[in-house]
């Protein structure tokens, strides 16, 4: 009788340790799947990497000139031309520098601070008017490179009194709610709390 008991009481203590074992090997297993998840979702956002959300035309007239001075400054050759620099500038935000953590016990990733709004990138075109070279002084496919890159910071010196800039933070929320979407995908959900936004704003949120 005592030996059925032992090998009763063993049987039920083997069980208990058997289930114990595969409840901490799912725990685990668990966890890791989980921390897998967040990780894959932290990438997933960042590498939407740049989001456009104004798009602005400018449109410039600018007159070029260049005197180049020869035989000791006795003989000077000017290139001259009208240009007219058109030009779309993108403002939007780098995703790259969200500040993002995983709650994977809660499963949520938590939006602590949204970046400023940044110029993406401008496109300038240029169209020459009557153009004019000098002699021994005409114009180069470096001049060209170098008008190019002169556009560029001119349109970009342009952009802090156009409104751009403002307009884009009106556009915020609409990034949040990309964000919100991809955190979704994967059954998660996201907390922006720490932000500070508008109650006005926050409404248009949580429809």
């Amino acid at each position: 009788m005592g030996d059925i008991l032992e090998l009763f009481l063993g049987l039920i203590l083997g069980a208990i340790l058997m289930y114990w074992l595969f409840s901490l090997f799912r725990r685990k297993k668990n966890r890791e799947v989980t921390k897998h998840q967040s990780t894959i979702l932290l990438d997933k956002i960042r590498s939407v990497c740049k989001l456009v959300s104004v798009e602005g035309d400018f449109a410039e007239i600018h007159h070029y000139e260049n005197t180049r001075e020869g035989f000791m400054s006795l003989f000077k050759s000017r290139k001259k031309a009208l240009i007219v620099v058109k030009a779309k500038a993108h403002i939007g935000y780098d995703l790259a520098k969200l500040d993002l953590k995983a709650d994977n016990v809660r499963k949520k990733i938590i939006l602590t601070n949204f970046p400023e709004p940044e110029v993406l990138s401008i496109e300038p075109e240029l169209q020459f008017y009557d153009i004019k070279n000098g002699l021994f002084n005409s114009f180069s496919p470096d001049d060209m490179t170098k008008l190019n890159q002169e556009a560029t910071e001119l349109i970009k010196q342009k952009i802090p009194e156009s409104g751009l800039m403002d307009t884009a933070k009106k556009e915020a929320l609409q990034a949040v709610l990309l964000v919100e979407k991809i955190v979704e995908t994967i059954g998660w959900r996201l907390d922006y709390s720490a932000l500070q936004i508008p109650d006005a704003k926050k409404q248009i949120l949580e429809r």
